[in-house]
């Protein structure tokens, strides 16, 4: 059975992770890009997991600077993607921000 998708918050600035917000990619940006930074930060990923398992600490350190940088690319990290100077809310937990009404008809739906 296919995993759900995550849960979006209705502006689509956020996945929902254990009550948690997560800033989503930047939707503005174009299918080869994605694509591009995607697959640069499953490449850091894999290069982190094997640097942790041969114990290369130097090689771990520059896995998780390509990783941080395909997700400044992709718009989950660094500054925000939208225009209307709404504020950074990842990581925050959804029920203690402006997401807390629909969070809570959601999480009770669920």
């Amino acid at each position: 059975m296919p995993k759900p998708p995550p849960l979006t918050t209705p502006d689509g600035r956020y996945i929902v992770v254990r009550g948690r917000l997560w800033r989503t990619a930047n939707p503005g940006l174009s299918d080869d890009e994605r694509a591009r930074l995607v697959a640069a930060l499953m490449d850091g990923r894999r290069g982190v997991a094997t640097a942790k398992r041969g114990g290369d600490s130097a090689a771990e350190a520059a896995a998780r600077s390509a990783v941080d940088a395909a997700k400044h690319g992709l718009g989950e990290r660094g500054p925000v993607w939208w225009t209307d100077g709404a504020p950074d809310l990842n990581r925050h937990m959804a029920r203690t921000t402006p997401y807390a009404d629909w969070f809570a008809t959601v999480d009770d739906a669920s």
